[in-house]
């Protein structure tokens, strides 16, 4: 009779799975919890420690690293292997399953350095790697989510899925090394990251029709990871606006609101309550917001609900959607609407360029007032604008220049080829509102030509990064013209 070897931390469909083997003819071999699970269910399992004739010891971290386990996995059709296995009493093993220890999820979940040590599996990424290793003869089965494909299989004797489920065991045990060197290597460079990432699903296409995309996932908390709670697919597009508003919303205060198109900000706001930012973040350019996507630092209720259904948007992402407020979204059926709660981020981004990657790690501060340096000028009333305005440039493409006011932009300018004409685009959009406002950019002044524009539209406050050659040529604009000037002392270009 074939034997199976189960030895799974997730028992997700294990005894529905388990039964269907018993079915058809297998024996079944399993790990200690994995065999109590069976045993439990009244399934006929032998431990594998009564099988090898060898107890679990170290606590349960050597359970399978036995040539009575291995030479059964590994051995061929041959007469010699047969001959191996019958000198050290061992029976081949003819399918294999397994589910990993979760250490992503650990990792995930804040647990400390021992707790997380504790959930490397050695044993069992063994035992995937033999198995794939001699797929011509074995079934490998790398988690719950392949039963009944392995069912299927076994009925119709398909020895191609014997082989793609070898690729995606070693993927697996790929990705879950990957993660583990990630892990240990702290702040040093990590290997390649899509090493450390899973298939997630194909997407239609990329960013445009000719080409072809798909989702990959790392375990960590995003957009990738989101919950969809309505609406078609998201596209390619789509998530990369969606990541982009709602790595803007984590840089802004609760109840803020901002509209994402091509991935940059077209409208931001932070005020008291959720609805008025919303309200003024669409507001800031309505052309823009039409077709955008838009990310809230807080709970969609009724009344921000009825406002969204009320114009046209592709995405939504929000901290929370209330019960009410669901059943209204759903008056548009198309609209894609993603609850994700506020988490720490962390990590590298990736980018193609030819012949390789670069890579490099998020950017994930912002530099806060206290900590700027105040360098022409009175002090400034608007240091609240001046932080938000800021944050927002910190997302808007380079060369970014952002106009705010109580809490509103009144206009960005953002990928331009100058920052002088990022900031005449910044002031043509905002008009005569520009009288009163505050101004941010992403990157230093390498004149004084801003700051006197900035004069000239009566704006009272600029935050900049500072460290130009030229610095002095605007402090000399701002102190003459009485605009408060302050060094942010970071910059936060994003090509």
């Amino acid at each position: 009779m074939p034997t199976a070897l189960l030895s799974v931390r997730d028992k997700t469909g294990l005894i529905e799975f388990a039964q269907a083997l018993v079915a058809r003819g297998f024996d079944l071999l399993a790990s200690g919890g994995t065999a109590a699970a069976l045993r439990g269910a009244d399934l006929p399992a032998q431990e594998v420690a009564e099988y090898t004739g060898s107890p679990e010891v170290l606590g349960g971290r050597v359970k399978t690293l036995h040539p009575a386990v291995h030479g059964g996995i590994l051995s061929r059709q041959t007469a010699q292997d047969a001959k191996d296995l019958l000198a050290i009493g061992a029976r081949r093993i003819d399918l294999v399953a397994v589910s990993l220890y979760p250490f992503v999820e650990t990792v995930a979940s804040g647990a400390d350095r021992p707790t997380v040590i504790e959930e490397i599996d050695i044993g069992g990424v063994a035992l995937l790697r033999a198995a794939a290793k001699n797929h011509d003869r074995v079934w490998v089965v790398p988690g719950p989510a392949y039963y009944q494909d392995v069912l299927n299989g076994l009925d119709a004797a398909d020895p191609d899925l014997r082989r793609r489920l070898a690729a995606l065991a070693f993927r697996e045990t790929a990705r879950y090394d990957m993660a583990i060197a990630e892990y240990l290597a702290g702040e040093d460079w990590p290997g390649f990251p899509l090493a450390a990432a899973s298939f997630s699903h194909a997407l239609r296409y990329g960013e445009n029709p000719h080409q072809v995309a798909a989702v990959y996932r790392d375990g960590s908390r995003g957009i990738a990871s989101a919950d969809p709670l309505q609406g078609k697919q998201l596209s390619y597009n789509n998530l990369l606006d969606a990541d982009a508003a709602w790595r803007l919303a984590l840089d802004l205060q609760p109840e803020a609101a901002c509209v994402i198109k091509h991935q940059t900000p077209s409208g931001a706001a932070c005020l008291p309550h959720l609805l008025d930012s919303l309200k003024a973040a669409v507001a800031a350019d309505d052309e823009a917001a039409f077709g955008g996507v838009i990310a809230l630092r807080g709970t969609i209720d009724a009344e921000v609900a009825q406002f969204v259904v009320s114009r046209f948007f592709e995405v939504v992402v929000a901290e929370a959607v209330t019960s009410e407020a669901r059943e209204i979204l759903r008056q548009k059926p198309n609209l894609r609407v993603l609850e994700l709660a506020a988490a720490g981020r962390r990590g590298f981004e990736v980018r193609a360029i030819g012949g390789g990657l670069v890579l490099q790690s998020q950017d994930d501060t912002v530099a806060r007032p206290e900590r700027w340096q105040h360098v022409a000028g009175p002090a400034a009333r608007e240091t609240a604008d001046l932080e938000f305005a800021f944050a927002v440039a910190k997302h808007a493409r380079s060369n970014a220049i952002v106009l705010a006011k109580h809490g509103v932009t009144l206009g960005i300018g953002a990928g331009q080829v100058s920052r002088v004409r990022a900031a005449q685009a910044a002031f043509a959009q905002a008009g005569d509102a520009a009288a009163g406002a505050v101004l941010a950019s992403d990157g230093f002044f390498p004149f004084g030509d801003v700051l006197q524009l900035a004069a000239e539209h009566g704006v009272v406050a600029v935050v900049e990064p500072g460290g130009s050659v030229r610095d002095e040529e605007s402090k000399d604009v701002a102190q003459g013209s009485g605009i408060a000037l302050y060094f942010a002392g970071e910059r936060h270009f994003r090509h």
